[in-house]
């Protein structure tokens, strides 16, 4: 099933009283993804270009041993980006193909909240709840 894309009119916020997941709001959480995978590639590119425009001989140890820490922090944060970009993309291609904003585990709607504050989730709160507690019993702390 392939999502067909609407136009979204001026102000648009999904609502409860809508048919989950029609085709205004499918369009309405790919915008919202693809807005935020631009803004975090805009500032991976800014790392990159700052890292590599950085002068590298620069006074004494001290100070270089701060930019090393300063680049390593940025290093690590770009990789969270990428992920994130992952997950991004994955979340798009649910959209596309129809599965967006309905749990992997149960298959019930994710909800409409729960999208709005962390738009990649791929689980109802009840099942992400159960997953975190069988990772905490097994000591999997990724």
């Amino acid at each position: 099933m392939t999502a067909t894309t609407a136009k979204l009119p001026k102000g648009y916020t999904p609502s409860g009283t809508e048919d989950y997941m029609n085709s205004t709001q499918l369009e309405y959480f790919r915008l919202k993804l693809v807005n935020w995978r631009d803004e975090l590639v805009e500032e991976s590119r800014e790392t990159i270009n700052h890292l590599q425009s950085e002068v590298r001989d620069v006074g004494d140890e001290a100070e270089r041993a701060t930019r090393e820490t300063e680049n390593s922090l940025e290093l690590r944060t770009r990789d969270r980006y990428r992920k994130l970009i992952n997950k991004i993309n994955k979340a798009l291609i649910r959209v596309e193909e129809g599965d967006y904003g309905y749990c992997d585990e149960t298959g019930e709607e994710i909800g409409i909240n729960r999208l709005e504050a962390r738009p990649i989730a791929t689980m109802c709160l009840d099942a992400q709840e159960r997953w975190e507690l069988r990772r905490k019993q097994m000591g999997d702390s990724r």
